[in-house]
């Protein structure tokens, strides 16, 4: 089977700009986890956010749910934070439920299972960051890291 093409900047963004619910699946409770992060930031966004993860009840005071058949609407983006052999699973059932959007975290590829979720007719996503991303369209981050907003002309002080 050949390598699924990348998203393009472009169809990032437009995935990005389209999309109003993400659900994240594999989100952990533990704040030092990446899917952690990624969620605390995303619930300041104007996306709806759907933590997707049977082991908890609830992440950063949102309800978990144990899959994504029991969430109350169809994600637009199917958000994924599982280990490799997972994907697959996790693809069918975004497929199954009818999201737009398969999108795997950085770090995650699985040609075979986006390759399915894209003939079921999903847009796919691998080893990317929903996080950066976003941050890196909505102008949150620049090439030097987040963009805080500070401008100053004062010269740094030497540290002694």
């Amino acid at each position: 089977m050949s390598k699924v093409p990348d998203a393009s900047a472009q169809e990032r963004l437009r995935i990005i700009q389209n999309s109003r619910s993400v659900a994240l699946v594999g989100v952990s409770n533990n704040p030092l986890r990446s899917s952690n992060f990624v969620a605390s930031y995303l619930i300041r966004t104007n996306f709806r956010i759907y933590m997707v993860n049977p082991m908890y009840d609830e992440v950063l005071e949102m309800k978990s749910y144990a899959s994504l058949h029991d969430l109350p609407e169809v994600p637009d983006i199917v958000d994924v934070f599982r280990r490799h052999d997972a994907i697959p699973e996790v693809a069918d059932e975004a497929i199954a439920v009818g999201a737009k959007v398969l999108w795997l975290q950085l770090g995650l590829r699985h040609d075979e299972a986006a390759q399915k979720a894209v003939d079921a007719g999903l847009l796919v996503v691998q080893d990317r960051c929903l996080k950066i991303e976003h941050a890196r369209f909505s102008g949150r981050l620049n090439l030097a890291g987040f963009n805080t907003g500070v401008i100053s002309s004062k010269r740094r002080r030497p540290i002694d």
